[in-house]
């Protein structure tokens, strides 16, 4: 079974909307297991303190090495990696998440404050992620959002397999547009071509629409979808 661990000073941000949709009925039924561990309950002396002041100075507090590590340590691992979620980590990407996905599991720790002690986070093989170019009041809400992405890609939670193959990034490129009834809405018909019946012509539609977003909202997926074209045409080299 797939499981997740998340170390954080709030558990009752837990498990929030991954108790709801689709996640939450995977949970119910077992498809996946979640826990959370209170930072808190390795804290220091009578107010469980986890963080201190900078050394070197500056604003803010930081989250300690040794107590981070006592956290970490009582979790068992069992070939799930272990996570940060952090702004300056790596960020998330439908190809990590399908790793993360098809692995055992995630132990995610939430960072607070100014961040992390980076001792503990090189002693105990922190991998950074991120989830965006912006900083958030701490990991927890970043750490749903790669829990919601994984949950969804495990055998069983989707209804329609085929979902999980015909969205956003997972060729690539960006979604193509969707269309249900009313066959017109505000003088806005659906495209002919997804009425025909005709599939194939459908399916070109739809990569063609595919390729034309991604091309406008995203050059930066578009150059790299091309390049990939590009290196799949090329011939094999001569031996």
């Amino acid at each position: 079974m797939w499981r997740a661990s998340v170390l954080t000073i709030f558990p009752g941000m837990f498990p929030g909307p991954l108790g709801q949709s689709l996640a939450g009925k995977a949970l119910a039924a077992q498809r996946w297991a979640f826990e959370t561990i209170d930072i808190r309950d390795f804290g220091l002396g009578v107010h469980r303190q986890v963080d201190d002041t900078p050394a070197g100075g500056g604003p803010g507090m930081v989250m300690r090495a040794d107590v981070l590590a006592r956290v970490i340590d009582s979790v068992t691992a069992e070939g799930r990696p272990r996570l940060l979620m952090s702004p300056r980590g790596t960020p998330l990407t439908q190809a990590r998440v399908t790793q993360l996905a098809a692995g055992p599991g995630v132990i995610i720790v939430c960072g607070r404050f100014e961040g992390v002690d980076e001792r503990v986070i090189a002693a105990r093989g922190l991998e950074e992620v991120s989830v965006g170019d912006y900083v958030l009041s701490g990991g927890e809400i970043a750490a749903l959002v790669l829990l919601d992405a994984c949950v969804r890609l495990l055998p069983g939670v989707m209804g329609d397999e085929a979902s999980g193959t015909e969205e956003s990034f997972s060729g690539g490129l960006l979604e193509y547009p969707h269309y249900t009834r009313p066959p017109r809405f505000e003088d806005r018909p659906v495209p002919e071509v997804l009425l025909s019946g005709n599939h194939a012509r459908i399916a070109d539609f739809r990569r063609e629409q595919a390729e034309k977003l991604t091309r406008e909202r995203r050059p930066d997926l578009w150059q790299a979808y091309l390049a990939r074209r590009t290196g799949a045409k090329k011939p094999p080299p001569e031996t």
